[in-house]
């Protein structure tokens, strides 16, 4: 399917790997100009070569935490009129609710809250006033479904995701749409560490500890940056222009409801 965006340009967000990768490479094969992002500089430029290799696509890096605003100002000087914004962060680490204080828990809201806020702020009323925009901010399951220990970084989430369900209407009419990706169990580095986590606590072998935990999705398996990524593309492409405000699942029917 032409996803009808080659030309557009986009910034993906913590994009050097992981589920912003997978969402960098998708838009790069359907021809848009991206602007990735991370911490680790030579892993970046490594992704940026690899995607330009694989796509033909122009692939700029942009080094650093998208948490602080010069990051966040360097983004917007190598894509100064972005069409697409793809938001994500990573988020604060397992933890018991009771071992957190108040600096801790500020942190994490600006990572998983307010950061992607403030790159809205930046970009919707250009998206707006050019007739085009999407939107799409990936952030959990745990939205919508408690995971154990991962109680803020789900309240940052679910705030983020309650603060733009009004603003996405208000910009609807411009051709601008603002949607959430919900992971579920992903095969990305996050998961792993949960693994590795889980075999020093329970001492089974990390294949018992994998297979047990893919047991629990319906799917039999986990999610892959890949499939996660073309997601995130066609809710870019010219075809999902009527959705938005949604909160989409990608989790092989983990969360059980019908609604």
């Amino acid at each position: 399917m032409d996803l009808g965006i080659s030309g557009r340009k986009a910034i993906v967000c913590a994009s050097n790997r992981g589920l912003g990768r997978g969402c960098a490479e998708a838009l790069a094969e359907a021809g848009c100009e991206i602007v990735i992002n991370g911490l680790d500089q030579d892993r970046l430029r490594e992704t940026a070569k690899a995607i330009s290799g694989a796509t033909g696509a122009m692939v700029i890096p942009v080094t650093g935490d998208v948490s602080d605003a010069g990051v966040q100002r360097a983004l917007l000087a190598a894509c100064p009129e972005p069409d697409i914004l793809v938001n994500n962060n990573g988020g604060p680490p397992r933890k018991d609710f009771r071992e957190l204080d108040r600096a801790a828990m500020a942190e994490g809201v600006v990572q998983n809250m307010i950061t992607p806020i403030e790159l809205i702020q930046a970009v919707i009323d250009g998206m707006a006033a050019r007739g085009f925009g999407r939107i799409v901010n990936i952030t959990s399951m745990s939205v919508r479904m408690p995971i154990e220990g991962l109680d803020l970084s789900s309240g940052a989430r679910a705030g983020l995701t309650a603060f733009l369900a009004g603003v996405c209407r208000q910009v609807a009419g411009s051709g601008v749409t603002i949607n959430n990706l919900l992971p579920g169990k992903m095969d990305t580095d996050r998961l792993r560490g949960g693994f590795e986590r889980a075999v020093s606590q329970s001492g089974q072998s990390m294949d018992t500890v994998r297979a047990a935990q893919a047991a629990e999705v319906p799917a039999g398996r986990f999610g892959t940056a890949e499939e996660f990524g073309q997601t995130c593309a066609f809710l870019c492409s010219v075809h999902a222009g009527y959705i938005t405000g949604q909160n989409i699942l990608l989790d092989g029917g983990l969360y059980p409801a019908a609604f």
